[in-house]
């Protein structure tokens, strides 16, 4: 039976995340994703999905530093990020740049020591080539600061308030892995040929490019823009729902609830936006929007998905629009990595099937 896009199809068995869409459940390697982030920083949570367990004070040290001396880009591929004209959208130089790694450190099999490489080295990547389309120099990397900190200092060329930077943080963790969305299953499928890490992250990266999947919550972003007020909230989304227009940031294919990562986002932005009125009109939109939904739309089960918050936090943080899928990109690198690891650990080479629809050849007597 054909399953177009293998919706409902089991590709794989993978230990690293559940995502449950009818409990609105989002499981890291044993642990509900709420608590993780709450409690746990990027680093230990990227051990988590590497090793299997969270790490104790001394691995946690250890591993922070590996991740900060690895954070130097080789020369060559700076050599590769100047010679890429700036008309070149932003998705496309990181994918090129990643793919510039290379070498005997990459053959297979897969390991962590490779995942540390490239997912210390992508926000290197993905702040030089902002700063480069920007007319900008280039900001060496802070060995002082950790993983999300870094990566807004090489941005902006500043160290980050401790607000910023947490908030970044939570977005961060609640996107470096999904189960087996696009990139992911991209990843693995590259990797099931026996190919390098190095090609199936650069072929993740190509499948992130893709406005379906990694497409930027700018509509979010553009629609709390229009509104503007919380009294024009209601007259905005009816017209909408009316008009049988797509409100952006609500509804998912996967939670029939509402998503666990916005609303542990909702949580954050209550934490930084006590005195923000953008991040109080975002509440308020939600709140309404979910009321008219269950009016117009009674028994669909929309709720707020993470890319609705997720425009709350960058727009709160001063995030560039340009860079909402590049730091998706940056943070999903530790999950492609992960199950790189794992596809190599039982591999079989993905080989679907297809169903012919063409013409048959002519039978001539």
């Amino acid at each position: 039976m054909l399953q177009r896009g293998l919706k409902n199809v089991v590709a794989a068995e993978t230990s690293i995340s559940l995502v449950d869409g009818e409990n609105g459940q989002l499981i890291y390697k044993g642990y509900d994703v709420k608590e993780l982030v709450l409690n746990y920083s990027f680093e230990e949570i990227t051990y988590l999905l590497w090793y299997g367990y969270l790490p104790n004070k001394e691995e946690q040290h250890q591993f922070s530093v590996l991740l900060k001396n690895n954070r130097s880009l080789p020369s060559y591929v700076y050599q590769v990020i100047e010679a890429l004209p700036n008309d070149m959208d932003m998705m496309s130089q990181i994918r090129t740049a990643v793919s510039a790694f290379g070498g005997k450190e990459f053959t297979w099999k897969p390991n962590i020591e490779q995942a540390i490489r490239l997912t210390a080295a992508i926000p290197s990547i993905t702040a030089m080539i902002y700063r480069k389309i920007n007319g900008e120099e280039t900001v060496p990397p802070h060995l002082e600061l950790n993983h999300v900190e870094n990566y807004l200092y090489m941005l902006t060329g500043k160290v980050p308030s401790i607000k910023h930077a947490k908030a970044l943080e939570a977005y961060m963790i609640l996107t470096m892995e999904h189960g087996m969305n696009a990139s992911t299953f991209t990843a693995r499928v590259v990797s099931s040929t026996e190919s390098d890490m190095v090609s199936a992250v650069t072929g993740a990266i190509g499948a992130m490019k893709g406005p379906l999947h990694g497409g930027a919550p700018t509509g979010v972003i553009d629609m709390l823009n229009e509104i503007k007020e919380k009294e024009n909230t209601e007259r905005w989304i009816r017209r909408k729902l009316e008009n049988k227009e797509y409100l952006m940031g609500f509804g998912h294919r996967v939670y029939k609830t509402r998503d666990p990562r916005a609303e542990v986002l909702s949580t954050i932005c209550q934490r930084i936006g006590q005195d923000d009125p953008w991040l109080h009109l975002a509440g308020y939109v939600e709140k309404i929007a979910i009321q008219l939904l269950e009016e117009y739309k009674p028994g669909r089960k929309l709720y707020t998905n993470v890319e609705f918050y997720a425009a709350a936090v960058m727009k709160a943080i001063d995030m560039p629009p340009e860079l909402f899928t590049p730091t998706f990109t940056v943070s999903r690198m530790v999950g492609w990595t992960a199950h790189v690891i794992e596809q190599s650990i039982d591999n079989t080479i993905f080989r679907p099937e297809a169903k012919y629809i063409g013409n048959q050849p002519e039978i001539i007597n």
